[in-house]
């Protein structure tokens, strides 16, 4: 059997059940398939960026991110527009992009889970997926957005070790907790050729089906490779707004909402009065003007069975020969 060459970077602070000996027992797991896994765990912001990039420099075939979206976002940078795949093992607290596959959670009262997600893993297909890229270079995976929830997630990042074990719970708290303070913005948007301007409370760039932390479907017809962006555009300038559009949201009504302008595109351009904060995948990034393309199929992430059947448009190919 032909070995393969794979790096597992984890995220110490995104604690993982088991700690060293469970990490061993999954690399033993992988080397019973021909996977020699080398553990890397990330030591500062960014530093799994360069893990990835590394890996994929090396030729490595394969690369686990085990934490949150964030850390799923940093290797998805370093991995963009390369061969190497990336493995997405949820140990963080949101962990949408996890959730859009369908792969299991973490479990306390599993000790077992994560050989139970490797055996998925194992066992599924390699998808090309889009990628968002910022005029900036940087990648994202899920969403760019600007206004409501770039200010909160500005003012609660980066969360405390110890509030970050309050999980969705504490995140929630701390989001109400500050969403008096944020105010509506004057906008102009560009979604390819097409422009509309006025006041909005929220426009999120969405690559994904998921929102606020995987519990709601903001975007439910999405494709990770069909090559376009969906764009939400949340009229208003009140709080008022905000929650009617946080109902609708909920109940599936918003892409028929008036007040809502849904947009499909390959380029999206923002600009705001007042210069508006904006996240990529739930990490603060900057403020506004945000412009960002699609990037088709740029990177290669493992799937498993278990995934919605339309969740890509394209066929995959097993990780097994």
């Amino acid at each position: 059997m032909t070995q393969k060459q794979a790096t597992l970077i984890f995220n110490p602070f995104a604690g993982i059940t088991g700690g060293d000996g469970m990490l061993a027992k999954f690399q033993t797991f992988w080397g019973l398939f021909g996977w020699d896994v080398t553990v890397r765990p990330s030591e500062y912001a960014g530093h799994a960026v360069v893990l990835a990039r590394e890996a994929a420099e090396r030729g490595d075939d394969l690369v686990f991110a085990i934490g949150g979206d964030g850390t799923a976002n940093e290797v998805a940078n370093g991995l963009a527009h390369s061969e190497t795949i990336m493995a997405v093992v949820p140990t963080g607290t949101a962990n949408v992009l996890a959730k859009e596959l369908h792969i299991p959670m973490r479990r306390f009262t599993n000790p077992d889970w994560l050989l139970n997600v490797a055996d998925i893993l194992v066992h599924g297909r390699v998808q090309a997926m889009d990628v968002g890229r910022t005029d900036d270079g940087r990648y994202w995976l899920l969403w760019a957005s600007a206004g409501l929830d770039g200010a909160l997630i500005e003012r609660i990042e980066p969360r405390s070790r110890l509030f970050k074990r309050f999980g969705m719970a504490g995140y929630a708290a701390k989001f109400m907790i500050n969403l008096p303070l944020v105010r509506p913005m004057k906008a102009d948007i560009w979604v390819d050729d097409h422009h509309v301007s006025g006041d909005y409370l929220m426009v999120t760039v969405s690559n994904c089906r998921l929102y606020a932390g995987g519990e709601v479907k903001l975007n439910a017809g999405g494709q990770l490779d069909d090559g376009f962006f969906e764009v939400f555009a949340f009229q208003g300038k009140d709080l008022l707004s905000a929650a009617e559009h946080s109902l609708k949201v909920g109940l599936q009504m918003h892409e028929y909402d008036a007040k809502v302008d849904v947009f499909k595109g390959e380029a999206v351009r923002i600009e705001s009065e007042p210069p508006m904060a904006y996240h990529l995948d739930a990490e603060p990034s900057g403020k506004t003007p945000l412009a960002c393309t699609i990037q088709p199929r740029a990177l290669r992430v493992l799937v498993p069975g278990a995934a919605p059947a339309d969740l890509f448009g394209e066929a995959g190919t097993p990780l097994l020969d």
